[in-house]
């Protein structure tokens, strides 16, 4: 086949291919439509890829003229092995969308239907997902879900494709906030189907509810129920999926910071489960998200004594020094920071000893720490140097490094 030289101006230029749907940002620039709405909606960017200027609109205008010639370069070289790039389709009209929220009320047939064709639209693009949550998409799915709290069984099909639609949208934090903020029966709509759900559907109201409440006030994240604890310590427990065990560890990242919540966690039985959790995972970001929770929850008594009565607790906290991230050893000193404050009793002290909780202290003080975090060891150790500092059981390599 020979080889053609594609004009120039035909080429997108994010991804210097071939245009087959071009359309014009604020900026008069040209792209290709997959490409601009990748970068503006998956890469949450807001400027123009070429000039660098912020887009005053982000609907982009079809470039009908510049789309005609291409299509008719295509035609003069189909002897070459060129294709004609289909018209695309035209956009959605919204007085659709409305008739096909209106048509789903009036029976059960109607409202599968409209759930396939919602879906159908929302793979489309990112801008068909933006035109959906525009058009109400958002509170109609969202009726959907809090109607399968309090009404009869077959209706769970449709709420489980509510949810898969309504996590695939990718709402925006807009949407999100109007979405807690306007509807407080949402939430529990959401722990109804943790409760209650087949594993995908728990796995997307998990991951829904993260999202949720990353955008939640601080007033709202204070006061979560114990239920809400019981259910997302559930999904941990269940190992479901590696996204829904993710989105539950964030959500908890996301309300321990209160004293209150994290009595709460604890009495859910979290710490038991973390520490598991920790154990059985070598995944970077799973240990460190795990770490933050712990440091959290030991920063009250019914923690530090959950933690301690674990006989792995020490020892998993300890073993995750210098084996996944700076950030991850830092709450791993944290942890044993707090124990050692108000938690050191002379069996715990003589166990960080024996599972070598002790010996890693030492290596940190050796070790291109942070400062912060050498300064927390340094602290331990000068606490608790009568009973540690002439053990046999640190090596003469590590006893030197130990602090007066």
């Amino acid at each position: 086949m020979e080889e053609i030289d594609v004009p120039c101006h035909f080429l997108c230029p994010i991804s210097m291919q071939l245009m087959r749907d071009p359309v014009t940002v604020s900026t008069g620039i040209t792209y290709d439509r997959e490409s601009i709405e990748r970068w503006l909606f998956s890469c949450k960017n807001n400027t123009c890829p070429v000039t660098k200027q912020v887009l005053s609109d982000t609907d982009p205008t079809p470039n009908h003229t510049l789309r005609r010639l291409i299509q008719a370069w295509c035609t003069l070289n189909a002897s070459c092995g060129i294709e004609r790039i289909p018209t695309p389709k035209p956009p959605i009209d919204k007085i659709q969308i409305v008739k096909l929220l209106n048509d789903a009320k009036k029976s059960p047939q109607m409202l599968q239907k409209c759930l396939q064709r919602l879906r159908s639209i929302a793979n489309g693009s990112p801008t068909n997902k933006k035109f959906l949550e525009a058009s109400g998409v958002v509170e109609f799915l969202a009726s959907i879900i809090k109607k399968n709290e309090s009404t009869a069984i077959e209706l769970a099909c449709e709420c489980d494709e509510a949810l898969s639609i309504l996590y695939h949208l990718e709402i925006s934090e807009t949407g999100l906030k109007k979405l807690i903020n306007s509807d407080s029966e949402f939430v529990k709509s959401l722990i109804h189907v943790l409760k209650c759900g087949n594993h995908q559907s728990r796995a997307y109201a998990i991951m829904l509810m993260k999202s949720v409440y990353e955008v939640a006030d601080p007033s709202r994240l204070m006061s979560v129920g114990s239920e809400f604890f019981i259910e997302v310590v559930k999904i941990l427990s269940d190992n479901i999926s590696q996204q829904a065990s993710k989105a539950a560890l964030k959500l908890l990242v996301e309300v321990s910071p209160w004293g209150r919540n994290r009595i709460k966690a604890v009495e859910a039985g979290s710490v038991p489960v973390l520490i598991e959790l920790l154990i059985n995972t070598s995944e970077r970001r799973a240990s460190e998200l795990i770490l933050v929770v712990l440091d959290r929850l030991c920063g009250c008594a019914d923690g530090r004594a959950e933690l301690l009565k674990h006989g792995a607790g020490l020892a998993i906290v300890s073993k995750k020094i210098f084996r996944v991230s700076h950030e991850a050893t830092d709450r791993a000193v944290r942890i044993i920071c707090s124990i050692s404050r108000v938690s050191a009793t002379s069996r715990v002290l003589e166990e960080m000893l024996q599972v070598g909780v002790v010996s890693k202290l030492c290596l940190v003080l050796q070790m291109n720490s942070s400062g912060k975090t050498k300064e927390r060891t340094r602290e331990i150790l000068k606490l608790h140097s009568r009973v540690w500092k002439n053990s046999g059981c640190i090596s003469a390599n590590l006893i030197s490094t130990y602090p007066s």
